[in-house]
């Protein structure tokens, strides 16, 4: 398996602009996916015109997040193959973010998770289609009591096990797929202020307690 990629934050507001473009960020998460692609593929895939679908690749690579795949590794004649270039990439955190980084960040992480939650409804709903792989829905919610520096090394932890079922491509075992992988946390809210909040909450018909932790492996 592969080792760790490079660590690489990105705080430009030049190039935080460039990725969070709606079409380039498109771009950027279906180059993930699909490993490599030409712009052609990736126009037909997302419903683009294949003009600007190159112009936003050469924005991408301009700024280092996807890089021209090399003539040796290629195999479709004298066609342009892009894929992500393989780092860690993060952004600064929230405390650290300027005046004019902040809303960008923001948007960017609207858009992706609404863009999960939609492809995980998609997915779930095409479920009986996917043979054995209609069990791949894993899903786990729970909660710690953490410091802030715990939950910084419980989060690098994450990363590192991520990177460690990483493959390259030539090292990929048949019947493996692409596995989509997602982790968020969030401080819960101060005790006084669900209190209040929960005098001011009207609970609908039907609705149930969730315990603090609870683990689902089924769709």
């Amino acid at each position: 398996m592969s080792g760790e990629p490079r660590l690489r934050e990105i705080a430009d507001l030049a190039a935080l602009k460039t990725l969070s473009h709606p079409r380039r960020y498109q771009i950027f998460q279906q180059l993930s996916l699909l490993g490599s692609a030409t712009s052609a593929t990736l126009a037909r895939e997302l419903d683009l015109n294949t003009g600007a679908t190159s112009y936003h690749l050469r924005e991408l690579a301009r700024y280092g997040f996807i890089e021209e795949v090399p003539k040796d590794a290629q195999v479709h004649g004298r066609e342009r193959w892009w894929r992500v270039v393989p780092v860690d990439l993060r952004f600064p955190e929230r405390s650290q973010q300027s005046a004019e980084i902040r809303p960008v960040i923001d948007e960017m992480n609207r858009r992706a998770y609404a863009a999960d939650i939609e492809l995980f409804e998609q997915l779930r709903r095409q479920s009986d289609d996917l043979a054995e792989w209609a069990d791949a829905f894993l899903y786990s919610r729970g909660s710690m009591q953490l410091t802030l520096d715990e939950l910084r090394s419980f989060f690098e932890e994450y990363i590192a096990l991520i990177n460690r079922f990483k493959r390259k491509s030539d090292e990929v075992p048949d019947g493996a797929r692409t596995v989509l992988t997602r982790f968020f946390a969030l401080p819960a809210p101060d005790p006084e202020q669900t209190v209040t909040e929960s005098t001011e909450t009207v609970v609908g018909p039907g609705a149930a307690f969730e315990p603090a932790s609870e683990r689902n492996e089924s769709p």
